[in-house]
């Protein structure tokens, strides 16, 4: 499977900054900020912004099984970088 990769960077309620790369099956922008804004609502900043600014795309390549399996259940896959909970 290939898979693109969304670069984000959003500020959390409490003005720390949370870094995170959204991983889709589908290089789709709108989706890939659609999936972050899914993500933040689960760990409570469903208040976030999220627009072309925080979330750009990256590059894509190929899918590692964990995370393949992760976007065949759910859609995307949120890789954790500095920050997030």
């Amino acid at each position: 499977m290939e898979i693109h990769v969304y670069d984000t960077y959003v500020e959390a309620k409490d003005g720390h900054t949370m870094h995170f790369d959204v991983i889709t099956s589908q290089k789709d922008h709108d989706k890939a900020i659609q999936y972050a804004k899914e993500w933040l609502k689960t760990i409570g900043e469903s208040e976030s912004k999220v627009s072309t600014e925080e979330c750009q795309f990256c590059h894509s390549q190929g899918a590692p099984e964990p995370i393949a399996n992760e976007i065949q259940k759910k859609g995307y896959f949120i890789q954790k970088m500095e920050g997030c909970p």
